[in-house]
């Protein structure tokens, strides 16, 4: 009766250790970056992929680029969405004094996928002089494929406005997707290497004469950005040997 006993407070003992371990393994902090962290992941076609840790509104560059899907009631700000203080679209949307949202809500931008509209921000409002968005369509039917798009968008959007350098946020967590962030950002990169290669077509046929690009800011959270930087930094591999 005795060893019985002591063998179920054996096993019990064991299993309060395993059960702590558990709750201690996943609820330790992730990984982070600080803001306004900065790295060039690769360069391909002379245009530096420079992974940034900065939200939209802050980014240096001559023109940025960020994603929203098609407008549902406080997506943004919704539980599954980012925390404010990190959300990079709460960031542009109170940098437009919530202008964003009036012309998602208001259907003046109704967000279909890849459907564009430019805006120029009013003054000291953000940091880029320009603000492009893209959309990304219904969110319960988004794919990681189409950020590929979403990328040739940007970056033929970007020389067709005679900028040499660009900011790029898809903003997919800050929404509330959760996506496969690798995935998403080598799929970005790899849309701008083949929008890029098109224009330097067109050039080399005497059919277009656009600067030529040089950098891209691609922007992560701090969370996310090491992760970022190895779907960046494939994608480049994979790109170079085309």
């Amino acid at each position: 009766m005795k060893n019985t006993l002591k063998h179920s407070l054996v096993i019990a003992a064991l299993a309060l250790s395993t059960l702590n371990f558990a709750q201690t393994t996943t609820t330790a902090p992730a990984k982070t970056t600080a803001i306004g962290t900065s790295k060039t992941w690769g360069t391909v076609d002379g245009i530096s992929m420079i992974g940034l840790v900065q939200g939209p509104s802050s980014a240096d560059a001559q023109l940025q680029v960020a994603c929203v899907f098609e407008y549902t009631e406080g997506d943004i700000f919704s539980a599954q969405a980012l925390p404010a203080k990190l959300n990079g679209l709460v960031h542009l949307d109170e940098a437009l004094k919530g202008e964003l949202t009036n012309l998602r809500k208001t259907g003046q931008f109704q967000g279909h996928s890849l459907e564009t509209i430019l805006i120029t921000p009013p003054a000291g409002s953000m940091s880029a002089k320009k603000l492009l968005l893209i959309g990304l369509g219904d969110r319960n039917k988004f794919t990681p494929d189409l950020m590929t798009s979403v990328g040739e968008v940007a970056a033929r959007e970007a020389m067709r406005l005679g900028v040499t350098n660009f900011a790029f946020a898809s903003d997919l967590k800050d929404a509330g997707i959760d996506s496969p962030t690798a995935l998403v950002a080598g799929n970005v990169v790899r849309g701008i290497v083949h929008a890029n290669r098109s224009e330097n077509y067109l050039k080399e046929h005497k059919l277009s004469t656009t600067k030529k690009l040089e950098k891209v800011y691609l922007l992560a959270g701090p969370a996310f950005f090491e992760t970022a930087g190895g779907g960046i930094s494939d994608a480049i591999s994979e790109v170079k040997k085309k």
